[in-house]
């Protein structure tokens, strides 16, 4: 890959030294994220009016910044003010205008929290914070009470005490990490937590949440994608909210991560003058399944503390969930949810397909507007649950079938079954009588 225009003019004002191996060095990229006006303005080749400077410096003390070199790439200098990429990582005034609406810690992650940096609040599924540092500090974070908080960085035995939560319950089949993002850990202490989760029996799934492919793609290393693939059945959900982000290294790393057989899900953060418009968000659906990303969610932006300039509408998500639907693949579609506050957990939000309903017939509509019925079965008797699931007429066999089951000569012939001999009154019989046992010496 060769530089793009604005990498040079960036590399110029850090080090004209500056190699595409260097560049592409995640830790380099790091060492070298921007986190104050000064280096923003000499690498972007603009002067902030000294009140903008205040401004924004205000909320830096209040909201730390950090954007990687890699991002800040991406920021078109000639249209600032309403460019998107922009809008996500660099600090806004706006910030410090709270509401009376706005919570600290709206989806109640600390309350749900039986153990320090866990969160259980679904039945079979938890939440386990194993880092507070991020590549770069989005603006619109529903965390930003502890990201960048060097008081709240999950220590070992922090983590190791929410690994033993999850040993003590059997109902939690699916765990995701997050943060911070998991993947600013080293890939051996990373792959410490993933081997003592992997050791639990009935953990089934785990999930990484992070946004490492969208700020710093580079981070997708060979070695981090090696030690992801020893820990199948393993998730992996990013965070693209516009197409530009989809550059050509950022689907480079997500190729990496797909290649290795990992499952990838997008959840998009609707955000006001970034994606709040039906055309950018079909864009950007299509071009992730088109890199083998699913598209998971769409979230209404939360109420933590200065997102409100983020927020739109929740008819503005309807509207944009009305030109998917039917207007692009199924696959394209994701699910539009508001995380209610309080810690009501994710709750779909969707346009209105059913009109009526009576005993014998629904009535639907279309995308286009298209009015139809559907007629209900006559004959349909629902089977009364009573939970006495042992005498049900169901077939509640939960253990996986048996795929194949050879009978008759073949079973004689097959290479799986030890049988040598058959009975010609009961060739399929699976358990034969004692005696015929004995005298055929089935094994």
């Amino acid at each position: 890959m060769k530089f793009t225009t604005t990498e040079k003019q960036i590399i110029a004002r850090f080090d004209n030294e500056v190699t595409r191996a260097r560049w592409t060095d995640w830790k380099w990229q790091l060492k070298h994220c921007i986190t104050d006006m000064e280096t923003f303005e000499k690498l972007m080749g603009v002067t902030f009016s000294p009140e903008k400077r205040t401004r924004i410096q205000q909320t830096i003390d209040t909201f730390p910044m950090a954007i990687t070199p890699y991002y800040l790439s991406l920021i078109d200098s000639d249209d600032m003010e309403n460019d998107p990429v922009f809008a996500q990582a660099f600090p806004s005034e706006k910030e410090l205008e709270l509401l009376p609406c706005d919570m600290d810690d709206p989806l109640h992650e600390d309350t749900d929290s039986p153990v320090p940096g866990l969160t259980h609040r679904y039945p079979d599924r938890v939440l386990l914070l194993v880092s507070s540092t991020c590549a770069m500090y989005c603006r619109h974070c529903t965390r930003k009470r502890k990201v960048g908080d060097v008081d709240s960085i999950p220590d070992k035995a922090e983590i190791s005490a929410g690994i033993q939560y999850i040993r003590e319950h059997p109902e939690v089949r699916d765990v995701l990490l997050s943060g911070g993002d998991p993947l600013m850990l080293s890939d051996e202490y990373l792959d410490w937590i993933l081997t003592e989760i992997r050791a639990i029996e009935h953990v089934e799934i785990i999930r990484i949440g992070t946004r490492i492919p969208v700020v710093l793609p580079y981070r997708v290393t060979d070695n981090l994608v090696q030690m992801l693939k020893k820990h199948h059945p393993l998730w992996l959900n990013t965070q693209f909210n516009h197409p530009k982000e989809l550059t050509a290294s950022s689907r480079w790393a997500l190729a990496r991560l797909a290649d290795a057989g990992i499952p990838l899900g997008n959840q998009s953060v609707l955000l006001n003058t970034i994606n709040d418009c039906p055309r950018i968000m079909k864009s950007l659906v299509q071009k992730l399944v088109y890199n083998r990303v699913r598209p998971y969610y769409i979230y209404q932006c939360d109420l933590s503390m200065g997102l409100s300039h983020f927020r739109t509408s929740v008819g503005k998500g309807i509207e944009i969930m009305e030109s998917l639907r039917g207007h692009t693949s199924g696959l394209c579609v994701p699910t539009y949810v508001i995380d209610a506050p309080g810690g009501g957990g994710k709750i779909p939000i969707n346009p209105t397909y059913l009109i009526s309903w009576s005993t014998h017939k629904v009535v639907l509509r279309n995308y286009e507007g298209v009015i139809t019925t559907y007629q209900e079965p006559d004959s349909y008797k629902p089977v009364y649950c009573d939970q006495d699931c042992e005498h049900c007429t169901l077939q509640l066999k939960l253990a996986d079938a048996d795929e194949y089951k050879a009978t008759g000569i073949e079973r004689l012939l097959c290479d799986y079954d030890d049988s040598y001999a058959m009975s010609p009154e009961q060739p399929d019989e699976e358990e034969p009588a004692q005696e015929m046992q004995e005298a055929l010496s089935v094994q």
